[in-house]
């Protein structure tokens, strides 16, 4: 049976020298009770020289106050030539209200990152591998049993769409976008109902961003819009669709 308090996962970022965005999530994952991120700075961590990887919680801060985690964290900045090249740090650390995140800065300097036979980026492809275990928990979301009771009366009122569970209002979106992009989501493979719903949410916040006039879109909003398609390419869905919307929306 697997450990729910161990997990091993890997993220792959795509374009990474050439992603507008000044910070990179990964696609969260369940460990101990928790969805817990990678994220790092492609440009550098204020003005730092050299790759910052953090570890965090997410949304740490609006859980309760009295959760805390004592974690092994191991990382891993893969040379995608030769693995003795890799580099690797690990170390132990609380996680908790206060401090929901935890950076590993000083893996590895950008030069030698950005080294074109250096083998850290490779067609453009950053590889981190990640292995957190939880050593001692503190608190867990059973404890409230009223969450609980609204996540499962969430899903009983929610319907199938294509093997994603969404509300009966996002039905037709939903329906829409597969029969326009029937292979959006081939090679999406998470299989938690939580998660797959998170990303589907995701996916129709951009849907609905771009049928927006574009008088009504920031700079953020383009920034934070570059970030999210990042995180549904990571996690496997197929946006091109959506990336040549945003194209479009930056060169008028």
């Amino acid at each position: 049976m697997e450990n729910p308090n161990k997990k091993k996962f890997a993220w792959l970022i795509k374009n990474f020298s050439s992603l507008p965005s000044d910070k990179l999530y990964s696609a969260p994952v369940l460990i101990s009770g928790f969805y817990w991120d990678l994220f790092t700075y492609p440009k550098g961590y204020k003005g730092g020289e050299s790759l910052v990887v953090s570890l965090a919680v997410t949304d740490g801060q609006s859980l309760p106050s009295e959760w805390a985690r004592y974690v092994k964290f191991r990382l891993t900045i893969v040379n995608q030539l030769s693995h003795e090249l890799s580099i690797h740090r690990e170390t132990n650390i609380w996680f908790d209200h206060k401090a929901p995140g935890w950076g590993l800065s000083g893996m590895l300097p950008f030069p030698k990152l950005h080294d074109k036979d250096g083998g850290f980026l490779v067609n453009d492809e950053l590889k981190i591998v990640a292995e957190i275990e939880a050593l001692e928990v503190i608190g867990t979301l059973d404890e409230s049993k009223d969450l609980h009771e609204k996540t499962s009366s969430s899903v009983k009122e929610s319907m199938d769409v294509n093997g994603f569970q969404v509300l009966p209002s996002q039905v037709e979106s939903v329906r829409g976008i597969f029969e326009r992009h029937p292979d959006i989501a081939v090679e999406f493979r998470a299989k938690n109902q939580h998660l797959r719903t998170a990303c589907m949410n995701f996916l129709l916040s951009l849907s609905e961003m771009f049928t927006k006039s574009l008088q009504e879109l920031s700079n953020d909003d383009l920034v934070e819009a570059d970030v999210a398609l990042t995180y549904l390419n990571n996690a496997g869905f197929k946006v091109d669709w959506l990336e040549k919307s945003l194209d479009q929306v930056k060169r008028t």
